[in-house]
Parts: structure tokens; C-alpha cells; sequence
């Protein structure tokens, strides 16, 4: 069953009964949002204002907007200047390229010197489509979460993006958000509680056999494959981890003691990606057997959204049958 308290769309099962929008589209929505609530707040953008939905605020705040074009090492220089004498800078691109392409200056001028720097990868997985490997960033969860005083956000759904969007603004930290191409069911509500470091089990089953630990655009599909295994009595619980740094380990351990088996789901390398994070809790914790849906050491290529994630396993039935295999 769904958990009611955290109030998400009633008809959460009927996707067709669902708005749909792409989680970079929520972040447009909430940096205008926390831009009207604090003038510090600036966008600064690697020449793809429209793609990354920068274009909003650009409209709205031209003089808050800064343009830096196709050089995106020097865009997080920059931004990290801003932070450091009190601005409040979102620097955006395709995750591809940045921090695809300025690791380094992310992790020299930003993270080393614990500025809050929002760092925007857009157009991450996958489901970016027809772009093909070279565009779709299956690398950055890695790389960010590896950096100390990183926050490592990953939103569910458009709604839930325009609430990571408006954290992010105020937590004063270091701050990388992934955002999706195509567009998605929007599962949860205006009311649905967000909170960087908080895990939601967004489906629960009553003496869970598996506990689907997922990310980004994975977490609907994996509440849909939950509810079908029900109906086969394979009882599941899934959790919505969109903080991938820090990590809870409290409600992580919690959550994997409750059940036979944890598989993990991403639309990222399997290696060094959020599995790899809820491993090493579990490693001291709570040892757990696992497996991880995700790029198994392979890049994407092009097709439609739809195509390559159906091609990968990144639906429902790509779940359900990874869990039967398990439990053959």
C-alpha cells in the first residue's frame, strides 16, 4: 500500500491519471521561487539556458543572470567567487559537462573551501534519448558524493525537484542536484514532506520480502513493480532515497532489517553510484544480501526515452523481473 502520510497523489497507480514533467522542470520553478524569497540567489549558465530551464529566471531576474557560455570550468570558478562573498549561485549545464568536465574546480574551488555553490546537472541518465552516450552523464553520482562537504541530492519527480531546489538555497553548503531530460509522472504533492537527509518509504507491505532502496525516475517505476508483485504475493517495500549525501543511516540499516533482500535502483553506473553508497552502510551496519539495478560497466546509446529504458531495465517490468531472477 502507499503511505498515506506522506500524501501522495491518490491515483498514484494510474500513470495515465498523473501530470507529467521532467524533474528540470521543477528546478526552474523553485529557482524562481527562492530568488523571490532571497535577492543573494543568482543563476549562472554554460550557454544552455532553455535546456537547463534557466531561461525562467533569466526572464524574470536578468540582472541576477550571468552568462558565462560554453566554458564551464570557468563557470564554477565564478560561482565560487559569488559564494564566497555572499551570493547564493546556481551554476548549471548538462551533468555531461559539468561536473562532467570541471571536476577539478568543483572540488578546488567549491568543496575545498566549503562555499555554497549550487551545482546544477541537468539531462542526467539514460533518458536524455537521442543525444547518445556522450550527453547522458551516468558517472556523477560518483564523482559528487565522493567529494567531501558534498551535498548529493537525486529528486523523484518534478514537485519533489522544486522542493530539493528551495533546500538546497538555504542549507549554506556545497550542493549537487541531478535533474532528468524526459518527462515523468508527478507522484507526489504540494504537501508531500521534503527534507534533505530524509529518506520516505513511499510503499509499504505488510512482512516485505524485498526492500527497493531507488532514485531519480526509478522510485515510480520501482512503487509500480511493487504494487504488481503484490498481487503475486511477493511482498515489497520501496524507499525513496533522494539524498544520497548524507546519507541516513539510521532509516537506511532500519529499513534493510525489515526484509530478506535489498535491491538497489538508478539510473547510473552500479559502480560507485547510490548501491554502492547504501552498500558501504550496510557493510557496517546491517549486511545484507543485495543487488543493484543499474549501467552495468557499459555507457548509454541513442534511441527515444521510452526505448532506452525499457532496453536497460529501468521500468516496471525491468524490476519485476530482476527481483523473480533474485528469488529464483
Amino acid at each position: 500500500m502507499i503511505t498515506t502520510e506522506l500524501k501522495l497523489h491518490n491515483d498514484v497507480f494510474n500513470t495515465d491519471a498523473l501530470d507529467k514533467a521532467a524533474t528540470r522542470d521543477g528546478f526552474g520553478k523553485g529557482l524562481v521561487e527562492a530568488a523571490e524569497k532571497d535577492q543573494r540567489v543568482m543563476a549562472l549558465c554554460a550557454d544552455l539556458a532553455e535546456s537547463t530551464r534557466a531561461h525562467w529566471f533569466k526572464e524574470k531576474f536578468p540582472e541576477r543572470y550571468v552568462e558565462v557560455g560554453v566554458a564551464e570550468q570557468n563557470l564554477m570558478a565564478v560561482a565560487s567567487g559569488l559564494a564566497n562573498y555572499g551570493k547564493i549561485p546556481f551554476a548549471m549545464s548538462y551533468a555531461a559537462f559539468s561536473p562532467g568536465r570541471n571536476w577539478e574546480q568543483i572540488r578546488s574551488t567549491v568543496a575545498l573551501n566549503d562555499v555554497p555553490v549550487n551545482i546544477v546537472g541537468a539531462h542526467a541518465g539514460v533518458s536524455v534519448g537521442p543525444d547518445g552516450a556522450t550527453h547522458q552523464a551516468l558517472e556523477d553520482i560518483a564523482t559528487m558524493r565522493v567529494l567531501p562537504n558534498m551535498i548529493v541530492v537525486v529528486p523523484a519527480d518534478s514537485e519533489e525537484a522544486r522542493k530539493a531546489t528551495l533546500a538546497i538555497a538555504v542549507n549554506d553548503k556545497p550542493s549537487y542536484i541531478r535533474l532528468a531530460r524526459a518527462k515523468t509522472p508527478i507522484f507526489t504533492t504540494l504537501e508531500t514532506p521534503f527534507e534533505i537527509g530524509v529518506p520516505q518509504i513511499v510503499y509499504q507491505s505488510k512482512n516485505p520480502r524485498i526492500g527497493i532502496i531507488a532514485c531519480g525516475s526509478l522510485v515510480y517505476q520501482s512503487m509500480l513493480a511493487a504494487e504488481e508483485l503484490g498481487k503475486e504475493g511477493i511482498n515489497v517495500s520501496v524507499m525513496n532515497l533522494s539524498t544520497i549525501k548524507p546519507m541516513n543511516e539510521k532509516m537506511i540499516t532500519e529499513f534493510a532489517q525489515n526484509v530478506d533482500h535489498i535491491v538497489t535502483a538508478e539510473e547510473h553506473q552500479i559502480h560507485g553510484g547510490m548501491g554502492s553508497a547504501v552498500a558501504e552502510v550496510l557493510a557496517q551496519h546491517a549486511p545484507t544480501k543485495m543487488s543493484f539495478i543499474g549501467m552495468h560497466d557499459r555507457y548509454g546509446e541513442s534511441g527515444s526515452p521510452d526505448e532506452l529504458l525499457e532496453h536497460f531495465g529501468f521500468t516496471k517490468k525491468g524490476i519485476i523481473d530482476h527481483i523473480k531472477k533474485q528469488l529464483a
